[in-house]
């Protein structure tokens, strides 16, 4: 028999000792006095709490002068968590730098494209490229791994915080732009071809002329599109150094335990799929507003996104808020049972974890009016009881552990240099954002509990019985080779307009639009028409009135047919959206944005076409989702995310359906269920005994 790969040895040491599901949050000792302290571990009991984050911003307090370590809070701190059983993930203090490293090395400081430093006074205020940083945060993290690595409260490592890749525009950063573009390019001319700098004669001589890019504000005219990709590209391989160099430090004296940083979900700057490659387990901070509309598709897509840059590999919510947070401008308050309902979807799409941030509610700083699990109002607060009534559930949801989701037979293509390309300057349209692109195709998708999964375009789609693609104006050869081979072996595959355009230099593609994608899609773009913004124009889908807004591709058929046409305007009666038979499978091209009537009934048209299934038939608003313990045992999540109660029925997907949260011994269910607003049931087939 194979030996695990080392990242699944670390988990399942990992799970073993939390006994299932981690629940927790982001503990902030330093910020209460130690008499708090052993009242926190007493709650935490209380609460079911079995794993906390501790020491992120903790760089200043442990090493308060340079080279002078003080630790003696930090140990007592750990010996109480260990003491009562509670597991530290415990990070690299780096996302914080001490106010006497701004002071006596201010070359460490960033500075933005406008040429202005960052000042000390917030949170990541380093350079990625300063040596003299990383010098500083690796001996911070080599005292840190050498005195814990043994200490029995530690379960995992926490690198940094939620890395921004935040380009740096300093002398030190330019020089290492540079490196970076020769390792890459090879020789000065490639790079010019590369970026067409014979337009604008923008010609190099050598990378030693070569900035970053400058503001806009400092241009006379438009930047270069290349050399923005590139930067681009830079800033992230620079935030990656970091966190491996800092991973590589705590491995050397912890090689059995997980290493993690926490991503921020659908977050433009970094590639996360080139991250979660350098990780054991993915982490995710989410946080969507309690009174956004659309909050649960929000978190359902993140969910999905985080679970796929594993390869369907469980991974970890490690923050989320309890109640109202400070990314709205209004700090809303959360309705009663949506935190069970927001943290039960994240194990059902996954997570082997429901954490917050923060575990009790700070009295100053920048966040003092974020929610936590123990709020300013202390346990007789609404959000303690709904905080240790989760962690109950959590607690009977414990063999889901080290599960996995349901298999998805929908893909949904996913590339983040497709994004920084997509959104970059001077195209027909630079109103285009990517993830709102995105989530119009998955919308319909989630709507009718049908299952997706997040891809590159080099994946291998086989699997998957429908491929969307929104958007993806940016493809390697390989990856448009791959995906129009996935269709002419029997795929189908629903593309929107604007892709296939540029390859990886942000270069057009020759021969005419959608450039790589003509032959599968079977018609040609003419001219891209974008509408101005408000203006709508009429479409026919399927015998259906609809509306188009924003873009209009003029499409020459060329084997493909019309699914769509426009009904007025200067495209009347030239197709909106065609499909094409290529090989076995099916190839629909969107060349508008059409409403979310009109977008609901194409996507699910493809759905249908392809043979793809929902989970079970809701009704609006509420989400069926199922995941399987590490055992195989199916468990089915019935998710109400509105206002009013509704009725369920999965007798049609489970034989002999118990509920686990309904009370300590599982109860069956009989009939149709009942979820009153926000509420939640968990599902799975009664074993012997249970009926």
């Amino acid at each position: 028999m194979s030996r695990p790969e080392p990242a699944a040895e670390r988990l399942t040491g990992l799970r073993q000792r939390l006994r299932g599901l981690a629940y927790g949050g982001d503990y902030n000792p330093e910020q209460w006095p130690a008499a708090v302290w052993r009242e926190d571990v007493r709650l935490m009991g209380e609460a079911g709490v079995n794993l906390v984050t501790v020491g992120v911003w903790s760089w200043g307090l442990l090493e308060p002068r340079p080279g002078h370590y003080e630790f003696g809070w930090l140990d007592e701190v750990l010996d109480l968590l260990a003491e009562a059983g509670v597991g530290v993930d415990l990070a690299t203090p780096t996302a914080a730098p001490p106010s006497w490293l701004a002071h006596e090395h201010p070359e460490t400081l960033p500075v933005d494209g406008e040429g202005r430093q960052i000042a000390f006074g917030s949170r990541c205020h380093y350079c990625l490229s300063s040596p003299v940083f990383r010098h500083y945060a690796a001996r911070i993290t080599e005292r840190l791994a050498e005195r814990y690595a043994a200490h029995p409260a530690l379960a995992m490592w926490h690198i940094g915080n939620e890395y921004t890749g935040f380009g740096c525009h300093c002398p030190v950063s330019v020089a290492h732009f540079r490196r970076w573009l020769a390792d890459r390019y090879g020789a000065v001319d490639a790079l010019n071809d590369a970026w067409g700098t014979a337009f604008w004669g923008q010609r190099y001589d050598s990378f030693d002329h070569i900035g970053t890019p400058a503001a806009r504000s400092r241009l006379v005219s438009g930047p270069n599109p290349g050399q923005l990709l590139d930067f681009q590209r830079f800033c992230d391989a620079a935030a990656l150094e970091c966190y491996t160099a800092e991973r590589d430090i705590v491995r050397r004296y912890s090689a059995e335990l997980p290493v993690t940083t926490n991503f921020m979900g659908s977050f433009k700057h970094l590639d996360y799929w080139r991250w979660a490659a350098e990780e054991d387990v993915v982490s995710l901070d989410i946080y969507a507003g309690p009174r956004d509309p659309e909050g649960q598709l929000f978190t359902a897509y993140n969910f999905d996104l985080m679970r796929s840059l594993r390869g369907g590999k469980p991974w970890l919510m490690l923050e989320s808020a309890t109640g109202n947070n400070l990314t709205d401008g209004r700090n809303y308050a959360r309705p009663a049972g949506q935190l069970r309902a927001r943290s039960l979807q994240a194990v059902a799409r996954g997570a082997d974890s429901v954490m917050f941030f923060q575990w009790r509610a700070s009295r100053a700083g920048a966040e003092r009016y974020h929610s936590a699990m123990v709020p300013h109002g202390g346990t007789r607060t609404r959000t303690w009881h709904e905080v240790t009534a989760l962690g109950r559930d959590v607690s009977r949801l414990g063999d889901l552990a080290g599960g996995s989701a349901d298999a998805a037979e929908v893909a949904v293509v996913w590339d983040w240099e497709n994004w920084w390309a997509l959104e970059g300057p001077d195209h027909p349209a630079n109103d285009l954002h990517f993830t709102d692109q995105v989530l119009d195709h998955y919308r319909p998708l989630w709507n009718a509990n049908i299952p997706v999964d997040f891809v590159r375009p080099h994946t291998d789609l086989s699997g998957y019985r429908l491929v969307v693609v929104p958007n993806l104006y940016l493809v390697d050869d390989d990856g448009a080779d791959n995906i129009t081979g996935y269709v002419r072996a029997g795929g189908h595959l629903l593309m929107s307009y604007f892709s296939g355009i540029v390859d990886p230099y942000d270069r057009v593609r020759p021969g005419g639009h959608p450039g790589a994608f003509r032959d599968v899609l079977g018609l040609d773009v003419d001219e891209f028409a974008p509408l101005p913004p408000g203006e709508t124009c009429g479409l026919d889908h399927d015998g259906e009135a609809g509306t188009a807004t924003d873009w209009q591709d003029v499409i020459h058929l060329s084997g493909a047919e019309a699914l769509a046409v426009y009904n007025d305007g200067a495209l009347k009666g030239r197709p909106a959206a065609a499909r094409h038979r290529f090989g076995a499978g099916t190839a629909t091209y969107l060349g508008t944005s059409p409403d979310r009537e009109t977008m609901h009934r194409l996507v699910l048209d493809c759905a249908t076409v392809s043979g793809a299934s929902p989970v079970l038939a809701t009704a609006e608003g509420v989400e069926a989702v199922r995941r399987r313990s590490a055992d195989g045992t199916d468990h089915l999540f019935l998710l109400n995310h509105t206002s009013d109660e509704v009725s369920v029925d999965p007798r049609s997907v489970l034989c002999r359906p118990v509920d686990l949260l309904d009370a300590d011994t599982p109860t069956p269910v009989t009939g149709p269920l009942r979820l009153p607003p926000f509420g939640a049931a968990v599902l799975r087939e009664a074993s012997r005994g249970e009926h």
